[in-house]
């Protein structure tokens, strides 16, 4: 294990890492709030606050499995140093903002996970990798959006015929109401499953540096600044992606919007509770696919559904890559 690490560099290190939670938050607003915007049932700036409230409020819901496992799961945590976990950070914060700026909606989660991958590969090769949860986290960016897609799907129709005897007026009316409490579990997802991530890199690197003694854990503290930093970042929203998420793969209505929030909201929750680090970018867009498909395949803007995959399969490689450049420099320089 590399020597203590200064605690002021300590103390950066891990404002990086509550950076990239801010950023997340940032980026992935849109997850949380793309549909309730798109279906006019919230203004934007009146649903991120309703997103931000229930991204802090998650860790009351959830334990912290998440958390040990991109802590402990991904790579080897003996070989975490502040120079991983400095690269690791670097490589998904430069993907975040570059996907970002280009309104494409790529997964923060993996592009943490391939900074880590990265990081490791650089410092020691393959035997930094903890192959079961990384195999168990790479098997979820293709399982994510399918189940949101499935359940998705399964909603809409179930939906469709217990009001089928409605009338458009009564049902929109109702899922006008009903979405506060679909957005509402989403964003209790988002942040169950999100913000732990960052909980993870934190809890490691003051784990390497011996402050949690001899048995890895997640201190409160971290918890509450992990949780405040992403449910921050969701109050400045994401409006590039909201539009992409929103309004450029499927129009929806508000109760196509419920279906495809609760949805990737039970799929967020049984992801959380197992422990695996999914996207709430690959859930919610699988989902949201999904009543889209329903309605008629033709609703469905394929094209730009198949740029988005695209996009998830080069972000952890491409994270990766970033994240090894940045070790090499970091260690020439220390």
């Amino acid at each position: 294990m590399d020597a203590t690490l200064a605690f002021p560099l300590l103390v950066g290190l891990i404002g990086i890492a509550l950076f990239f939670d801010f950023l997340n938050g940032l980026h992935d607003a849109a997850n949380s709030i793309a549909t309730i915007v798109s279906t006019r049932v919230l203004r934007p700036q009146y649903a991120v606050l309703w997103a931000a409230f229930f991204n802090f409020i998650a860790f009351l819901f959830f334990g912290l499995h998440v958390a040990e496992t991109l802590g402990t799961g991904i790579i080897d945590p003996g070989i975490v140093s502040p120079q991983v976990i400095f690269a690791a950070l670097m490589g998904a914060i430069l993907w975040n903002i570059i996907t970002w700026v280009f309104g494409i909606p790529s997964s923060s989660s993996h592009a943490l996970i391939g900074g880590l991958v990265g990081a490791g590969l650089a410092k020691v090769g393959f035997s930094s990798i903890v192959w079961g949860g990384l195999l168990k986290t790479v098997a979820a960016i293709f399982m994510s959006p399918a189940i949101g897609f499935f359940l998705a799907l399964m909603l809409i129709l179930a939906v469709s015929w217990i009001f089928v005897r409605q009338t458009p007026f009564a049902v929109d009316s109702t899922f006008r109401v009903l979405q506060f409490v679909s957005a509402s579990m989403y964003s209790l997802g988002h942040g169950g499953n999100d913000a732990q991530k960052t909980m993870g890199i934190i809890a490691v690197l003051l784990f390497s540096q011996g402050y949690l003694g001899s048995e890895f854990h997640v201190p409160f503290w971290v918890v509450i600044t992990c949780q405040a930093a992403m449910a921050l970042g969701t109050l400045f929203g994401g409006w590039r992606i909201v539009h992409t998420m929103g309004s450029k793969i499927t129009k929806l209505n508000p109760m196509q919007g419920f279906c495809a929030e609760t949805g990737g909201a039970l799929t967020l929750f049984g992801a959380t509770w197992l422990g695996i680090p999914v996207s709430t970018t690959h859930t919610i867009t699988g989902a949201i696919i999904g009543v889209g498909a329903a309605r008629r395949v033709s609703a469905v803007r394929w094209g730009l559904a198949g740029n988005i995959v695209i996009a998830w399969i080069i972000t952890l490689p491409s994270a990766a890559l970033i994240s090894a450049c940045f070790y090499f420099i970091a260690s020439a320089l220390s």
